[in-house]
């Protein structure tokens, strides 16, 4: 597992007119980011500059792509910024860049709104946006669906090429003159030798070709004994995509639009082909997805090896060693192990109790500084006043106004840095919450979790799983008590907390 502090992670600034005139400068964001990533003990590699930059559309901008290539490379694996509307104004563009991310298991940390994907109440996020995005996605895809079946009904194309062997003529679908013959020959060649790879073969060698020019396979032959337009009936609106980057999958035949057009070869011929297709294919069954086990990746051998389930046992077994445990058993000791993953009741009130008011100190402490820098700013436009009223000599404005100065610009350090450890406190809280409010009963629900639901929680809480051979480690993604995150969180501040005046 690797350590805190070789995350690399880069800044993105971005501060609109309206922050600007609140006194938040861009070097006001940087710091606030830098420290927080300093209490996370993460390495800022890079710093994205979009000052002065609408929010309207960031993603075609050359520093956005600058920091794309660098998630994309691996060069940063989180990007730390103030709000997300700094990120982004543009929904569509924040689901992009939230795709972008998780596909490159990159993080999002986003100050304001206490967003840190690289935590369990963070990862929540990805799984809004997700959500947001299928949606989206689907009310395309709904109104372009329900206008498919209406156009099939009326013959009409419904994008893409006809079917080699035919072609679209006014909107008909009609045989092909030169692709025509050979689809025929294609049915009588699987006929005759019930070999697709034959007739493959047979076409390549006499010279034919696709319609892209390029050589028959046996898959495009079997796609094309399969399809019932050459025996004269044109299928419409039978598939649907399961999602980007994913296979096509057939609809419920009830969905289906069945039309008639011109026939190339007899349906006496098409049906002989399809059983000869059919019977094959009860042959040569292709075995079935091979099982991804509840600790796969999680259980190492006590040397140190992987442990794996072969198919012919059902027990993780190291092949170096030959050390083995059951995949029931292991499941029973890690299901006792959830008993105590968390504290008792007391524990876990004292816990929030003290997160909380810890915070709370924190935010009284940003408030007073922030009314102190605005009662100074006052005081130092009234020495200037007085200045230019010629009330005041230059050594008399100089001894009012120095020490003025002096203690703002302390106070202009210090509160990013304070801002950052509140944002560092608040995400802290927050996933730690997340984890004993969702699952605090988690052992008497996991009998009743089906498979996906169980490896999503080893996933999201295991560290480790060490099989000896008289004794089983699991290594649990513990809370630490309070009293060592408040330690944590005042090893993180030490020396950073404003000094009074």
């Amino acid at each position: 597992m690797k350590s805190p502090n070789s995350k690399p992670v880069g800044i993105w600034i971005r501060v609109s007119t309206e922050d600007q005139a609140r006194g938040e400068s861009p070097e006001h964001h940087e710091k606030r980011a830098q420290f927080y990533a300093e209490s996370k003990e993460w390495k800022v590699r890079e710093v994205y500059h979009l000052e002065a930059v609408s929010g309207k559309s960031v993603m075609g901008l050359p520093e956005t792509q600058r920091m794309l290539e660098h998630i994309k490379a691996g060069r940063i694996t989180g990007l730390i910024f103030s709000k997300l509307a700094r990120l982004a104004r543009n929904t569509r563009e924040l689901l992009e860049f939230a795709d972008i991310f998780r596909e490159y298991g990159a993080d999002l940390i986003s100050l304001q709104e206490s967003i840190d994907t690289s935590t369990p109440a963070g990862r929540l996020f990805y799984t809004m946006v997700a959500a947001m995005a299928q949606w989206e996605r689907e009310e395309i895809a709904d109104r372009v669906a329900a206008s498919v079946p209406i156009r099939a009904k009326l013959g009409k194309p419904l994008g893409g090429q006809a079917s080699f062997g035919y072609q679209w003529n006014d909107n008909k679908l009609i045989p092909h003159p030169t692709e025509a013959p050979v689809r025929k020959l294609i049915y009588e060649l699987f006929l005759e030798h019930r070999r697709k790879k034959t007739v493959a073969r047979v076409l390549n060698e006499a010279g034919h070709r696709t319609r892209k020019g390029a050589k028959f396979s046996d898959t495009t032959i079997e796609r094309l004994l399969r399809d019932p337009a050459a025996k004269g009936i044109r299928r419409a609106n039978y598939t649907k995509s399961l999602g980007e980057d994913k296979k096509w999958v057939l609809k419920p035949e009830s969905e289906w639009v069945l039309t008639k057009v011109e026939p190339i070869i007899s349906e006496e011929l098409w049906e002989q082909c399809n059983s000869i297709l059919d019977e094959q294919k009860k042959k040569h069954k292709r075995p079935a997805r091979k099982a991804v086990h509840l600790f796969t990746g999680f259980a190492y051998c006590h040397c140190g090896n992987k442990m794996y389930v072969p198919s012919s046992s059902p027990k993780y077994t190291c092949y170096k060693c030959h050390n083995k445990i059951g995949t029931a058993d292991l499941e029973e000791i890690f299901h006792q192990q959830l008993k105590s993953f968390f504290f008792s009741p007391d524990e876990v009130s004292s816990y929030l109790e003290q997160a909380d008011s810890i915070i709370k100190e924190k935010q009284e402490l940003l408030e007073t500084l922030t009314q102190e820098a605005r009662k100074l700013q006052r005081e130092m436009d009234r020495v200037y006043q007085l200045y230019i009223d010629e009330k005041l000599d230059t050594e008399g404005f100089g001894q009012r106004n120095c020490p003025l100065q002096e203690r703002s610009r302390q106070i202009e350090d210090q509160i990013p840095e304070l801002q950052a450890e509140i944002d560092f406190l608040k995400i802290q809280y927050m996933s730690s919450d997340e984890i004993l409010s969702e699952a605090k009963d988690l052992y008497s629900r996991w009998p009743k979790l089906n498979k996906e639901e169980k490896r999503k929680i080893i996933e999201t809480i295991t560290e480790k799983i060490i099989v000896g051979e008289d004794d089983i480690t699991i290594n649990l993604c513990y809370l630490p008590p309070s009293s060592e995150m408040v330690s944590s969180w005042q090893h993180n501040s030490t020396d950073s907390s404003p000094q009074p005046a």
